[in-house]
Order: structure tokens, then sequence, then C-alpha cells
């Protein structure tokens, strides 16, 4: 049979189950990626597994999240990561070396080879042909000691490109485009996979803006071919020899097929706030704007700072607009400096950061109250930004720039009329100035074997198994497409406390109800546990596994909902959390905030079926309820979460 390139990257690397969509199998992992903002859990996991060594490839550990250093927390983690490092054979990229997405792509990235990360966006990697899956912390730790990443194996999505874009469109466009369809769920259990003759026109960082974002449709993952453009991107990398050539056989199929004519793209926007909220810019243009942000693993790459650089040429922003250029990496700004890019920037008045996510995970940059900031980002969940009633937009470089110019939401294509400007087209460097300075080579020879740790890292909390019976309060219903941003927020409040579980544990739902954490240990206190509720796509977004592992800390012993986001079901599981789903889906509906749920009999019930009853003894009612556990997955939620099973099993 015929492979399209994710069967061929599967096949390659498959060392349990079958490739039968919906079962579970299990991968070897090529590389890992951490960054700060779950990595110090990663480490602090493999010191409790008593790993020596990785097991990998190559490992990397990027501090790019957490860079605000106002006290001591957080420097004191990138002391503990730095020695983490040095004691398990791991790659450290210093501060402000950049965001880890695109410059794992510069300095490490292979076609053909899979990769595991910390943190949702990971798939950015398939832009150069690699499988690349983000995940939660304790399944990447479990990586870089040897262990299979385990998925269900997915559905392909092949997405066939024709054309090529029009002026003042670029990639995030595209990708917006595919949000448009599919929205923030419709790709659950898939794993999309573009070809046709559209790629020819789209650049190594443009797939890059596109596997990037799929993560906002809830993919597994997403894949492109290594190709020329991929050879040319590797070249001006000076890793030439890192190349070979993947491409889908000749007859391949796919589960699911879509088409994408680029040159009937128009510029997009998302609207606040959910990534799925896409409109054309025609739709929503004139509106006064405060912020304009260029950057993120996003929109990473050179290019797209080089075109911004070249629109505001000879002009000055508009003055009630803050025009913030958030360099994805050290390599960037130099590069940029070399084609005159910075200077043009400061010049029309903006304002120069650090290679960082910044202003993404809402650690710092946070926009004025009630004031629309445009960004170049992938998500904009309600407050991730930092300013609770916060009007984030997404939109590409060129129209975020157009209207930082305008002051207001402004079609790009504009220009030409307002500003007599014509298109600036890009023309890549045969070859970039490389910076490897700031990558501290896990090769050096040093003494030290111990982790240096401030008195804000904490050592993982333990837990007790999975009782056979519950009687448990419901403190907290919610809606549809809650984010792992609303059951844990980042920013830089609460950020700092990433390796300080009982900390951080206070701030969990804290965007939908202040009062959960007292709730929660009331409920731990009175019942031993709580539940909450839930709608459709539950913890969406990013991978930080803070958002189980903290609510676990505080008693939850169970999810009902409707349905669940890949990533955020599995860190539930990996911390004993028991992920129930509605089997009626109008039984949602029948469940209240206070109403006492009894489980009964959960283990007989889990090793029978995948179908259990739970007693809502409020009001009288039964529901039937579904997890989609494999065998492996039950053990675990029984032993009380990964880290005991692994106990139990060694």
């Amino acid at each position: 049979m015929a492979l399209n390139v994710t069967q061929q990257l599967i096949k390659a690397h498959l060392v349990e189950g079958q490739m039968n969509p919906g079962e579970e199998i299990g991968l070897t992992i090529d590389q890992t990626l951490t960054q700060d903002a779950t990595g110090t859990l990663v480490m602090l996991e493999l010191e409790s597994m008593g790993l020596e060594k990785v097991k990998t490839e190559v490992s990397v550990q990027y501090v790019d999240h957490n860079l605000l250093q106002t006290d001591y927390r957080n420097p004191d983690d990138h002391v503990f990561l730095q020695s983490a490092c040095k004691k398990f054979g791991i790659w450290f990229s210093r501060a402000g070396n950049g965001v880890s997405h695109p410059v794992h792509m510069e300095r490490f990235g292979i076609p053909g080879k899979t990769l595991a990360g910390s943190d949702s966006h990971t798939p950015a990697a398939g832009g150069l042909g690699m499988l690349a899956f983000g995940a939660g912390g304790m399944d990447v730790a479990l990586a870089m000691a040897g262990e299979p990443m385990r998925i269900q194996m997915p559905k392909i999505l092949g997405v066939k490109l024709t054309g090529t874009l029009s002026d003042w469109v670029s990639a995030k466009d595209v990708v917006l485009t595919m949000l448009e369809k599919y929205d923030v769920k419709g790709c659950k259990n898939k794993i999309i996979e573009y070809y046709g003759p559209g790629l020819d026109a789209l650049s190594a960082m443009d797939r890059h803006v596109l596997a990037n974002m799929g993560t906002e449709m809830g993919a597994t993952s997403t894949v492109f071919p290594s190709d020329e453009e991929t050879r040319r991107y590797l070249k001006a990398q000076e890793r030439e020899k890192d190349w070979i050539e993947i491409k889908a056989e000749e007859g391949c199929e796919y589960d699911e097929y879509h088409e994408i004519d680029l040159s009937a793209i128009e510029p997009k926007i998302a609207l606040p706030s959910s990534p799925g909220k896409v409109r054309k810019v025609r739709e929503v243009e004139g509106k006064p704007i405060y912020q304009a942000v260029i950057g993120s693993s996003a929109n990473p790459g050179l290019r797209d700072f080089w075109i911004t650089a070249e629109m505001v040429d000879g002009k000055q922003t508009h003055d009630q607009v803050s025009f913030d250029i958030n360099p994805t990496s050290r390599q960037v700004i130099e590069n940029l400096g070399k084609m005159g890019g910075f200077l043009k920037l400061i010049h029309a008045g903006a304002r120069f950061h650090q290679s960082g996510c910044l202003g993404c995970i809402g650690m710092g940059q946070a926009p004025a109250s009630n004031q629309i900031s445009l960004r170049t980002m992938p998500r904009n969940f309600p407050g991730r930004s930092g300013t609770d009633d916060d009007l984030v937009y997404l939109c590409s470089p060129e129209t975020a720039t157009a209207s930082a110019l305008t002051g207001k939401i402004t079609d790009p294509r504009d220009m030409e009329n307002l500003y007599d400007m014509k298109y600036p087209k890009y023309k890549r460097p045969e070859k970039e100035i490389i910076n490897r300075m700031l990558l501290v080579s896990p090769d050096g020879k040093s003494d030290e074997s111990h982790l240096k740790k401030g008195p804000n890292i904490k050592s993982l909390p333990t837990f007790d198994k999975m009782k056979d019976e519950y009687q448990l309060p419901v403190i907290l219903k919610m809606n549809d497409n809650i984010s792992t941003d609303e059951i844990l927020k980042a920013g830089a409040d609460v950020l700092p406390y990433r390796s300080n579980v009982p900390k951080i544990s206070e701030y969990a739902y804290s965007v939908i109800d202040k009062e959960f954490d007292g709730k929660a240990r009331q409920a731990q206190q009175d019942y031993g546990g709580h539940i909450v509720v839930a709608g459709e796509n539950y913890a969406q977004g990013s991978s930080r596994e803070h958002a189980a592992l903290s609510v676990k800390y505080l008693g939850q012993v169970a999810v009902l909902a409707k349905s669940y986001a890949r990533i955020g079901w599995q860190n539930l599981i990996n911390y004993g959390v028991l992920p129930l789903e509605f089997i009626n889906m109008d039984d949602y509906d029948k469940i209240e905030a206070e109403d006492m749920i009894r489980l009964l009999n959960i283990r007989e019930q889990l090793i029978d079926s995948n179908e259990l009853e739970v007693e809502n003894t409020s009001n009288g009612q039964t529901y039937k309820v579904t997890t989609g556990l494999s065998q492996r997955q039950k053990d675990i939620i029984l032993a009380g979460g990964i880290v005991n099973y692994i106990k139990e099993h060694n």
C-alpha cells in the first residue's frame, strides 16, 4: 500500500500497536523539547525516576517563557534547569537565546525524526518534515527515559494546496482560513498533512506557521514533506547534511480530504477570545487599536520581521499604538540588523524586546483595559494576555503592521492607496548569520551531579490510589472550550510558581471562579475531594500539566465533560484524575453546581468495560459515562497516577 508522509513517519517509529485509527500506538522518540514553564516539573520527574542520562538522540531545554526576573523565583529556576541539563545530558538554551520552536528548527530539527515537547506548539517542527507532538511534561519525561510515546492512532487529514498567495496575504492567513473551517476542535485525533503544488510557494518558515497553529484546531500534529525547500532552509542554517527527502508515495490516500486555493485567500483575523472566531479583516476594519505585537512561535521567521520593517520604513506608527517587536531568536536579530530592518523598526517607534515568548504567555506586554491588541500569536484565550477584559485579535504581520500605522484595524491591501506602497517582496538569504553562542552543550565535562534547587522549588507531591467509592460535590460547572489558561492561568504572577505545586494550586480555575481554591479545600476536608463538570473540548490549549496536577493536589477525583482536548485528557490520566465523558449529552444539563455525585465500584466497572454509571444523589438521576481508556491508562488511574504506576511496575 502506498503511504503518505505521516504514515511513513509513524511506520518508521512504531513499536506498539497497529496503525488503525483510534487504537493506542507506541512510537520511539528521537528528540525532546522542554521549556521553562514546563521543564522544571520534567526535571523533577526525571529525578524521581532516578534517571542518570537521557536516552534520546537529542534533548533540549529552552528558557523562553519566564524571562521576567522581578525576584529570585525565575532566575532560581533557570539555575536549576541548567544544573539538571548537566546532570541528565541535555542541551541548554540560555535565557534570551530565543523561542524554543524556531530555535529548535534552526539548530536541531532533522527531517524524518520524531520530537516530543512539553509545549503544545511542538508540532511546528512538522514544517521541517518531522513528526512532532505536544505533550504533558510527564509524557516527555518518559520519552527522555526511553519509553515510547503512546497516543491514539489519529486519522490523517490531507490538505491539498493549490495556487499562490496574493500580495499582502501570508501564511498566517492560510492557517486562519483553516481555523475558519475547523474551529478549535475540528481536527481532534487527526494529523494534518499538507501536500500539492501550492507547497512550492511556501517557505520552511511559512510551513512552520501552519504546523504551529494546527494545535489550535485540536490536531495531534501537522506534517509537511521534506523537499527542496527543506533542503534550502537547512543549507542556510549550515546543516544541509541533515536533509533527506521524504515525500508521499504515488497513489497514497488520506482518511479525509480538504483543498485550499491559496490565490483565493484574503487577509483574515481571529476575534476575541478564540483562535476559531475567524473573519475577513474587511468585516471588522476601522476599530481603533491600542497595541500591535509582532513575533511569537506562530510568526517567528526572519521574513515576518523584515516585511514589518519594510512596511514602516520612513514612517511613524500611530501615536496611540504601542508597536511591540518580539524577535524570536538572537539569530533573527543579527540577520535583521544586517538587512537594515532593525534601524527601520526603531525609527518607526517600535518597542524592541528580548527574544522570547513574552506577551504570548502573559509575561509582560499586557494591553490596556478593554483596548484592542493585534497580535501575530497563536492564541487569544480570555485573560491570557494578563488583562482580564482583554480584546486580543490574531492576525498576520501585514495586518498588524498596517493597523499600527493607521491606528485602527486595517486591511493591509489598503497600504497601496493610503501610502502608495507596493507589497515588499522578500528575498530569502542563501546563507544566514548563524548564532550558537547561548546554546550550552551537554558534552562538556562537569563534576556536578546534584540539582541546584532554590527555595521556591518543591518536590512533586505524592497521591493515594483511586478508591473504589466516592460521594463528592460538584464545585464548578463550565461551558465548552475551557482552556488550560482558564484552568490554571499563565502570566507573570502565576508561572513563577511552576515548580511549587502547593502554591500554584491556589490559582486553579481562578479565571472562572476566584473562590475555587477555598471551595476545593473545604470539599477535600469534608468529602475527600470534588468533581467538576464541563462542556465540549475541555482543557484545550497549552500542554502545561499544572492544569491537571494543581487540581489533583486540591482533591479533584474526576471530571464529567462532553469531550476533551487530547493533551489535557492525557494529563488528567497521568495524575490519576478520572476523565469521564457523557454518553447522552443532555445529561450535562441535568447536573448543577453543588449537586452530590456518587461513584460506585470504580475498579470493577473500569475492569469490565469503558462505561460507568454515576449517580446524582441530589436529584436521584443516574448517568451513563464512558472513559475511552486503554487498559494501561486504566491501571494508571487506579494506581493514583503514572508515578505510582511506574513504581508498581519497577
